[in-house]
């Protein structure tokens, strides 16, 4: 039996398990252990298993819980909830103004979490239910809070850049920042596409009234504080860690620890926070954890078997394809995945086959896995909102007020499908937009 032979099995073998309901992980596993037996008798159970000990070796896996904690607890906190009351008066006398205030928290919450959940989390239950009250179109505001909550798995800290960096292999630090300005430009489309519908149908977004604004501004000013906290986790965090004054583990212990002290001094340090906290923490750490030992092992028994090589043969000598042409076909299956995959079992079914092959390409730049997991991000961001099995898209069904359908919910997010395909275009035509502030900050 041929080597393609036997990598065409375990990836059918694979998607045959996951297609049956199983766990990714454990399908994944399982088929890394039984195709290791088969292959190479008992001695070959060490292969995947000194591929899942390299995760014990890897020091940035400290990472990964304390930025899950520090995303719950301000969530579980209500700090979220005090940025939007801020951001809600200072933008509510613009068209389309809690629109936009909506997607400068999803900002905001991106760069203190880390993950899509807690700003769907939050937009779904309070931006959500709060523009409908005044009026705003439900279609439009329905993909405003799906399309900025999936900015947290791009901006800074990204918990799947993270994954990514462990299987990779590359600096976490460098995908973060890699990661910064797409997931800016991202943002300002957003804003710049809620603008022009606004003004163009001012029925999509009215005014928010005088009554609700008509406040001194010394009370506007006092609203400011609601941001200054998370401000200030933000930049203990991030700032500290681009200065060199931490390291990217100390980076992490810093934010937890300003978002457990945020919250004391808020008064809402409790018991029942600090139990819900670490049981969701506890919760999302132990799938993580899970899905990268099996794609460790996975990867471990395809590389063994040289597949990767053979299908590099198979693509550029045998197709005839060109470096540009195999990217493009590796983001089209993403996004052909994504329409009934997680990110995270995305990642894990194609790293071992994508990551080598991005190694060995030519694409006339330097640095090509960190840029590659830039747009591996952006098209999980995609999706996350695509139908028919779109991650987000069930959030907002479960979480959104009654009179928002699931209809409306699919409608809603075509714009903003759009307007991430083009940042993925100009990422790809512009390479440097992704990694001219990793190479800034190295330099």
């Amino acid at each position: 039996m041929s080597y393609e032979t036997i990598a065409l099995l375990m990836f059918a073998g694979m998607m045959l398990l996951l297609l049956t309901g199983q766990r990714v992980f454990a399908a994944i596993g399982f088929v890394a252990s039984s195709m290791v037996l088969m292959l190479y008798g008992t001695g070959g159970i060490e292969i995947p298993f000194s591929a899942a000990f390299k995760l014990f070796n890897w020091y940035p896996m400290l990472t990964l819980p304390l930025f899950i904690y520090m995303g719950y607890i301000l969530s579980e906190a209500g700090i979220a909830e005090d940025l939007y009351k801020m951001l809600h008066v200072w933008f509510g006398r613009v068209r389309g103004g809690l629109a936009i205030g909506t997607i400068f928290l999803m900002v905001i919450i991106s760069a203190m979490n880390g993950l899509s959940v807690a700003g769907m989390a939050i937009g779904a239950t309070i931006a959500l239910p709060e523009m409908l009250r005044r009026g705003y179109d439900k279609i439009l505001i329905t993909g405003v809070v799906q399309g900025g909550s999936s900015l947290g798995i791009l901006v800074p800290p990204s918990v799947v850049m993270v994954l990514y960096g462990m299987i990779a292999r590359q600096p976490v630090s460098q995908l973060w920042l890699a990661g910064v300005i797409p997931g800016l430009m991202m943002a300002a489309f957003f804003i710049v596409y809620v603008i022009v519908r606004a003004r163009m149908n001012p029925k999509l977004a009215p005014l928010v009234s005088e009554e609700e604004l008509n406040m001194p501004m010394s009370e506007k000013l006092k609203l400011l504080r609601f941001g200054i906290i998370p401000f200030l986790i933000f930049f203990l965090m991030t700032g500290l860690f681009v200065m060199g004054y931490t390291s990217l583990v100390e980076s992490s212990a810093v934010g937890a620890t300003s978002a457990t002290l945020a919250a004391i001094l808020k008064g809402r340090f409790t018991f029942s926070l600090i139990h819900e906290t670490a049981r969701k923490t506890l919760a999302i750490s132990c799938m993580f954890l899970w899905l990268i030992l099996a794609a460790l092992a996975f990867g471990a028994v395809f590389d063994g078997l040289g597949a990767v090589r053979a299908i590099e043969n198979l693509f550029i000598n045998n197709w005839q394809m060109g470096p540009w042409q195999v990217i493009i076909m590796m983001q089209l299956s993403f996004i052909v995945m994504g329409t009934f995959l997680d990110d995270t079992a995305m990642l894990v079914i194609v790293a071992p086959l994508y990551v080598p092959l991005v190694r060995l390409l030519d694409l006339g730049f330097d640095n090509q896995l960190i840029w590659f997991g830039v747009l591996y991000t952006i098209t999980c961001q995609i999706a996350y909102i695509t139908p028919p099995f779109g991650y987000n898209l069930f959030l907002m069904r479960a979480m959104a007020p009654d009179g928002v359908t699931l209809p409306d919910i699919y409608r809603s997010i075509w714009p903003f499908v759009l307007m991430m395909a083009l940042t993925i275009a100009l990422v790809m035509i512009f390479p440097q937009i992704a990694l001219w502030l990793p190479e800034l900050a190295r330099g």
